[in-house]
């Protein structure tokens, strides 16, 4: 039989969507095809609405739901998938990580003002799996996040995506509790296409060049064989300017770069995205479907400067009064480590700090650089450092299944799908130009700290039946089990990374500086089970009341069992007009990798780098602070809203509110005791004098988040062309009800105020025979800026809009040329003010804008490209 692809395969995903009309955005016009304008042929106008049961028409959604086409995607200008959401959907806010460990690779996104890892992620209808980067530091609101890799995605690839605003644990289990984003992958089965582009900031940095395509081709005569690559490069870029304590080094004769730390977006190289998606008919009753992706980047982004005369455990130990001085003379009995002599510490002079230039003076030049015995880092970099941290990141995922109808008489009615998935993602951490400075002159400057590896199994069984209850419909009946394993290791990284140097018992630093290796005592690999079985009916009481329930029971083999349960409808209470309703509880689980997890890393901490720990929640030390084992988050949550459509207009409007308790994230950096290092020593702990303050993931606070949705579309014809038009409006305000000092103000003020509290987006699509142009107005609300993660530099940022244009030129039905500007007008974001609340200049540490900024510190960018379709 010869398959009709669009219909036996759209099942395939989620397809929750409503018409384009439910979306917070307008569906974009075919680039091959200008005369497709009101609707994209590709975005589905029957789907399952937040169910697991029945498809449903567009107008019988009874929860809020953005469709958004490939196409309008990219159009936003961005070559990064966060940045493409985030013009489309005003609940979703994303940032930019200059200096930010491991945030920097994998940035996160927030749905809803809540973490990065409470909106659940799926792939064609299937959970995708998590990154191996945890956030350890996430601007307060993602602190400790650990979700799925969202950037390994293209464009490209996709069909569409489906961003449900509501609360679906009870279907789809852990981690939905501000919503379910489901990308669907391309599923033609002839024709392809690829495009070719290239930008820049007008900075004249971030040099952006991307290569994409796709190829859809029959797989027998009863199948489809779907194949999508990205290939991008992009240059760093800078928002520096120089930090008064490298601008006087310099005056004073040493070597120190201009900016001597860059705040910016990191350089990405070599990103490379596969994705595949197939599809057969077995019979008239079965198909079978494969699909998956191998995606490989590498990053690399800047640090804090390393002061040649403040720096701790490297240039000093009492702020830049005294050098720290390494006694290499040799024992008594010729002891020798390496190379290195051990040293007494007392055969070297004191060396007070009394000039701009340590190296300079005549104290320092007779007794350290012209004494072989004595040694000290302004000898081997006496202008400071600036470490560099980078990864190469690593994905991959296999979906296979098959799906139809049983034939069985017994079971003849009842649909299937079974599939497995899995899922793995890597991180290889790399910092350079750095030292550890207890090996002292011996030491390399660049390390390899160790390696993050996230791995998941699923194997899933869904069941949809189709029942007579002499109802306006038949009631669909969906159930299912699922079985999840959850692995994450920790690979130990090479020697010196975190070897404890000769110089240590003199007061060096251990590790390389800015981020230790992980040592073999804290690698392994720590798993979770987990099982589940889930129950949704969509009942069709009248033709004009829709209503649907759905509970699900889940058990944890690390923290026993959670059951929810979803009641939503949908009322007509006139002809065009419907009001909707949901009701959710839900649970997003600790995930082994944040249970589990220890790093050192190195922060601001009123203005000077510290090194901080963190820790277990169950180690002794994390106890004594307040530290437990991990519990999930539970969350309560409704929906009411209302849709009017009439001809060519739609209006939704829609509130919310989520409760959340025990929300899990990283407790605030606390300050380390001597009793408390001892306490540490005494548990075994490595490494402890060297360390400042220490950080756990804790349930530690509840959070209440309200909001308002409002969307609106409308088509016409207008300017001897086709036009439509959407405006899209969120409010959106959370607030933290209950915190311990754990916890601490300031991050209470960073979930509160970070984000904006108002947001919208209005979307001009506009197309003649041969041309097309596409113009989005964003707003942002005021927000609260913060610089350094440091409370004595938040401010409250001012409002500001964004202009984003395209503008294409079809030359033929094949081939299309565009242009276009992401921040047309060069917004800049919020720039930092002189001085903070101590009367210390913000720019100390180099940048310029507060980092907070939901549109960014880049300014505009502007790009070209061109597309042959075929």
């Amino acid at each position: 039989m010869k398959m009709n692809n669009t219909r036996a395969f759209s099942r395939n995903s989620i397809s929750f969507a409503v018409s384009l009309a439910l979306t917070g955005s307008l569906a974009s016009f075919s680039a091959s095809a200008a005369d497709d304008v009101t609707v994209d042929d590709n975005v589905e106008k029957i789907a399952v609405v937040g169910s697991r049961a029945a498809p449903r028409s567009i107008g019988d959604s009874p929860v809020p739901i953005d469709i958004i086409s490939a196409e309008e995607m990219r159009k936003s200008g961005n070559s990064d998938m966060l940045e493409m959401l985030k013009g489309s959907v005003p609940s979703l806010n994303v940032h930019s990580n200059p200096i930010s460990d491991a945030a920097s690779l994998v940035r996160p996104a927030n749905l809803r003002g809540l973490s990065a890892d409470s909106t659940l992620v799926l792939l064609n209808g299937k959970r995708r799996h998590r990154s191996s980067v945890i956030t350890f530091l996430g601007g307060g609101i993602n602190d400790g996040a650990h979700g799925p890799d969202i950037s390994v995605i293209p464009s490209i690839a996709l069909k569409q995506v489906e961003v449900l605003r509501d609360g679906a644990a009870a279907q789809y289990g852990s981690d939905a509790i501000a919503g379910v984003i489901n990308f669907v992958l391309r599923d033609d089965m002839q024709g392809g296409s690829i495009e070719v582009k290239t930008g820049q900031y007008y900075e004249g940095d971030g040099d952006t060049t991307e290569v994409s395509g796709y190829v859809g081709m029959p797989l027998t005569q009863d199948g489809f064989a779907n194949f999508s690559f990205q290939y991008k490069n992009a240059d760093a870029t800078s928002r520096s300017v120089q930090r008064p304590d490298a601008a006087d080094f310099a005056v004073a004769g040493l070597p120190v770069d201009n900016p001597a730390q860059v705040w910016g977006s990191p350089e990405i190289k070599d990103d490379i995205s596969l994705f595949a998606n197939m599809g057969l008919d077995l019979d008239d009753h079965s198909q079978a479907y494969l699909f998956g992706n191998y995606s490989q980047r590498d990053v690399k982004g800047g640090f804090y400067y390393r002061n040649p005369h403040t720096r701790g455990g490297v240039y000093s130990n009492d702020g830049g009064a005294t050098l720290l001085v390494g006694d290499l003379t040799p024992g008594p009995v010729g002891q020798v480590n390496e190379g290195l002599g051990m040293g007494d510490g007392i055969d070297c002079p004191v060396i007070n700090i009394t000039s701009d230039n340590v190296t300079t003076q005549d104290n320092y030049i007779n007794g350290v650089q012209n004494n072989p015995n004595c040694f000290a880092f302004n000898e081997m970099i006496p202008q400071g450092f600036t470490p560099n941290f980078g990864g190469e990141i690593t994905d991959a995922s296999l979906v296979a299944g098959t799906k139809g109808e049983f034939q069985l008489d017994w079971l003849k009615g009842i649909s299937y799908d079974f599939s497995g998935t899995f899922g793995s993602n890597a991180s290889r951490y790399f910092i350079y130009q750095t030292v550890n400075a207890s090996l002292g002159p011996d030491t390399p400057r660049d390390f390899s700290p160790g390696k993050a590896i996230q791995t998941e199994w699923s194997l899933n069984a869904d069941f949809v039946k189709y029942v007579d209850f002499d109802l306006a419909d038949d009631v669909s009946i969906a159930a299912g089990l699922e079985w999840h394993d959850e692995t994450y290791e920790v690979v130990a990284g090479d020697e010196a990374s975190f070897k404890v140097g000769p110089l240590t018992s003199q007061g060096f630093g251990i590790g390389s500086n800015g981020f230790p290796g992980y040592q073999p005592s804290a690698a392994g690999e720590f798993t979770r089970q987990n099982k589940a079985i889930y129950l949704d009916t969509s009942v069709p009481f009248t033709d004009d009341l829709l209503a649907e329930f759905a509970v699900r029971y889940e058990d944890y083999d690390s923290f026993g069992s959670t059951t929810n349960y979803k009641v939503a409808a949908n009322w007509n209470i006139l002809d065009d007009v419907a009001v909707r309703a949901s009701y959710n509880t839900g649970f997003r689980a600790p995930t082994v990798g944040q249970s589990n997890v220890s790093n050192v890393q190195t922060n601001l901490e009123g203005g000077v780098l510290v090194d901080s720990a963190l820790l277990p929640p169950t180690n002794p030390i994390s106890q004594q602070l307040g530290g437990t084992d991990l519990t999930p988050e539970k969350s309560y949550s409704y929906t009411v809203g209302a849709v009017y459509s009439f001809d060519d207009f739609f209006l939704t409007l829609d509130y919310y509110n989520i409760e959340v308790e025990d929300r899990i994230s990283q407790s605030k950096k606390i300050a380390l005791t001597d009793a408390d290092k001892q306490t540490l020593k005494d548990a075994g702990v490595p490494n402890v004098d060297g360390l400042a303050q220490v950080s756990f993931f804790t349930n530690d606070f509840d959070t209440t988040t309200q909001g308002v949705d409002v969307v609106a579309n409308y088509t016409a014809e207008l300017l001897a062309g086709d036009s439509a038009f959407s405006l899209a409006y969120n409010w959106n305000d959370t607030t933290v009800d209950r915190y311990s000092d754990i916890t601490g103000d300031f991050k209470v003020a960073r979930l509160e105020e970070d984000l904006p509290q108002h947001r919208a987006t209005f979307t001009w699509g506009q197309t003649w025979d041969s041309i097309g142009m596409f113009t989005r107005l964003n707003y942002f609300g005021e927000y609260q800026g913060v610089h350094v993660d440091y409370d004595a530099t938040a401010i409250t940022a001012s409002a500001s809009v964004t202009v984003d244009m395209e503008i294409s030129y079809f030359i033929n039905d094949a081939f299309s040329v565009s242009i276009g500007a992401q921040n047309l007008f060069d917004q800049e974001a919020e720039k930092l003010a002189f001085e903070d609340q101590t009367g210390i200049p913000n720019n100390n540490w180099g940048g310029q804008y507060y980092e907070t900024s939901p549109y960014g510190f880049n300014g505009g960018y502007y790009y070209g490209k061109v597309s042959y379709t075929f």
